[in-house]
């Protein structure tokens, strides 16, 4: 069997990196739906077809868990596919398989607390507010679901989301370093308009903004506090697996990268960032 990572493209690849260093035995599968990338500006009914669809053909691959690298996917379409897709599929299957978001390990890292914990609603001012900026797409500040959810656990951190429309594409399509460094900067400066000062901490609540973390961290002030969502999903993947005995990862180390798009090398940004050459077969 296998871990499957989907994303809408290579962005997920900032995950996929940080699951393999967590797991170097296991087995991989990467789906990219590049022929359907960005899904951020994407109607919410398109998002939830997409996910579900890339869904089936990682599971059709022999993938027993489909982690969802995508903040996208995984604010939109998740709790659906989880709750009215997956039952079923998996007697179709007959055998065990579930999909997994990124968004919860985000959140259990953000407030310090495991997803279960609902804060108690107190009349209390609170005295002083953490101030948690997030950079993400417009689908995924639209869904709210890091105010939501934050909002749930810590009466204590206000969260402020800066949707940056062009920026997963940018990357996608190996936009110059010069051009990148002045659109994350331009929303930096936005979000930091809108708060009236710095935000304390910040979220890179895309995948594809991983690639370029070096350039959020030249924007935010010195010494911002960023939550890297790769590192949190491989720590929350690592904690899944010794509940879940019954989803076996593989122990072939093999990795495979499957695109809807063009199959074949990718983009330079995204080989620098993983430090070798990719080679994409067609999905």
């Amino acid at each position: 069997m296998a871990i499957g990572v989907f994303d809408s493209g290579v962005g997920g690849l900032s995950v996929h990196h940080k699951l393999v260093e967590r797991f170097p035995g296991a087995d991989f599968v990467y789906l990219a739906d590049q022929a359907n990338t960005p899904y951020g500006g994407r109607p919410g009914e398109e998002i939830v077809d997409l996910t579900r669809a890339g869904c089936e053909r990682l599971f059709a691959e022999g993938c027993d868990v489909v982690v969802l690298a995508c903040n996208t996917a995984a604010s939109v379409a998740l709790r659906r596919l989880q709750q009215t897709w997956l039952p079923g599929y998996r007697r179709e299957l007959g055998r065990p398989v579930n999909v997994i978001g990124i968004i919860v390990p985000t959140i259990e890292a953000a407030t310090g607390l495991p997803w279960e914990h609902e804060a108690e609603r107190r009349g209390d001012k609170v005295e002083k507010l953490d101030i948690l900026g997030v950079f993400s797409t417009p689908a995924t500040a639209t869904s709210r679901v890091y105010e939501i959810e934050i909002d749930k656990r810590r009466q204590d951190v206000a969260v402020f989301s800066e949707p940056c429309p062009e920026l997963a594409r940018m990357i996608e399509t190996n936009a110059p370093r010069e051009a990148l460094a002045a659109v994350v900067a331009d929303h930096v400066q936005a979000l930091q308009r809108r708060i009236g000062r710095a935000p304390d901490r910040a979220i890179l609540g895309c995948t594809h903004y991983e690639i370029v973390a070096d350039l959020f961290g030249e924007a935010l002030s010195p010494g911002t506090p960023v939550i890297h969502q790769p590192q949190a999903t491989a720590d929350a993947m690592a904690r899944y697996f010794e509940r879940h005995p019954e989803y076996d990862p593989g122990h072939g180390g093999t990795r495979r990268f499957l695109t809807t798009g063009t199959p074949g090398a990718q983009n330079g940004l995204v080989e620098t960032f993983w430090g070798s050459a990719l080679h994409f077969e067609r999905a």
